[in-house]
């Protein structure tokens, strides 16, 4: 691996813990039968895509959420459901986040909407009082404001011209296969973090 001078971390699995499980089993209780073939970790359909690169508004996907599941499921139902795969942020991996970023130029790029950013920003703020979590960051990208997701090679060309980055130079962690293969495209070092390994255990 060439010297790294900067990095590029995912969120959910990195930093934040998730489960896609209970987002999915939630929705079984509210009578979506087949969420999980809609959304999980390694798959979007577009109605989900739409929404993580900010072309639906929240308000936009709640109506088109009862459409494709064929419920008169209320906003609140759809959120707390679409947000129980929001765990916790472990105070040991934000710690190893402060210290990192000490010797790295950092950077996050996450696949998320603004119905799971407001409530993790949330959840962050009442783990961590009065800490900013992007401040961690020189800049956090999120699908929805950048308006490209990952895998989609366009998405790390983006950050990588706006921040002037040297591909070569540049390492990208996540936990999805998929997102380490857009980002190998894109010419990026990558490391796949597969659980139960953390950021704790990288040699950086």
């Amino acid at each position: 691996m060439q010297q790294i001078k900067n990095i590029i971390f995912d969120l959910g699995g990195v930093f934040l813990n998730i489960n896609f499980e209970l987002t999915n089993q939630a929705f079984k209780e509210l009578g979506v039968d087949r969420f999980e073939a809609m959304f999980n970790q390694h798959h979007s359909n577009d109605l989900f895509e739409l929404l993580e690169t900010g072309k639906l508004s929240t308000a936009e996907f709640y109506e088109a959420f009862r459409k494709e599941s064929n419920t008169d499921l209320s906003n609140q139902q759809i959120q707390a459901a679409w947000n129980a795969l929001l765990l916790d942020f472990p105070v040991e991996r934000i710690a190893w986040l402060n210290e990192i970023k000490d010797r790295y130029n950092i950077f996050l790029f996450s696949n998320t909407n603004e119905i799971h950013y407001d409530q993790f920003i949330l959840d962050f703020s009442k783990a961590f009082p009065g800490k900013d979590f992007n401040g961690h960051f020189i800049k956090a990208y999120y699908s929805q404001t950048l308006g490209l997701r990952k895998p989609y090679v366009e998405s790390y060309q983006q950050i990588i011209a706006e921040q002037q980055l040297n591909p070569a130079e540049t390492l990208f962690i996540d936990d999805t296969i998929k997102n380490i293969e857009g980002a190998k495209l894109a010419g990026l070092q990558t490391i796949h973090l597969l659980a139960p390994q953390t950021v704790l255990d990288l040699n950086l």
